[in-house]
């Protein structure tokens, strides 16, 4: 149990984050998996595409840019903007606050099947297609990855609000 001194002394890193949601023609949502240990333990995540944005890039040209690195899919159109959204979280005894932005996009047909290949870090992702936004929101590990997911539904019904 971590008192509030141990609080203290736990550093804060902060950075800013970008990915997707990311459909298909058929309305599948491109969900990414893998296996990680957390806490001394392995555990199986399902998570959106999403990666650290770098000095001097725009959220839109990062987001576009993480998808293709973790997923293989690199020919995107972006549909809309989801917004961003903060999470806290403790990640190897360090506090981690995260600025996460969103965008919608669809794989452009011709990419479709033959995504490009995964190298590095990255390459320890396995993508797995959602049937539908509901099934990707069931799905997912992560809260703060379920509403944005939950965002796309609203825009992709027109409450865009």
């Amino acid at each position: 149990m971590q008192t509030p001194n141990d609080a203290e002394r736990t550093p804060t890193r902060f950075y800013r984050a970008a990915g997707g949601v990311v459909l298909d023609d058929a309305g599948r949502v491109l969900l990414l998996e893998r296996d990680v240990e957390r806490d001394g333990r392995l555990v199986h995540e399902v998570r959106l595409p999403k990666g650290h944005i770098e000095p001097g890039e725009d959220d839109r040209s990062a987001a576009l840019r993480e998808v293709c690195e973790e997923s293989g899919y690199c020919d995107l159109d972006i549909l809309a903007d989801l917004g961003t959204q903060r999470t806290a979280f403790t990640f190897r005894g360090d506090h981690i606050v995260r600025d996460e932005h969103y965008f919608l996009m669809r794989v452009r047909r011709a990419e479709q099947r033959a995504p490009q290949a995964v190298h590095g870090e990255e390459a320890l992702f396995r993508v797995r297609w959602a049937a539908s936004l509901d099934e990707a929101a069931r799905l997912l590990t992560f809260d703060s990855e379920r509403e944005f997911v939950r965002r796309a539904a609203r825009w992709l019904t027109g409450e865009r609000s």
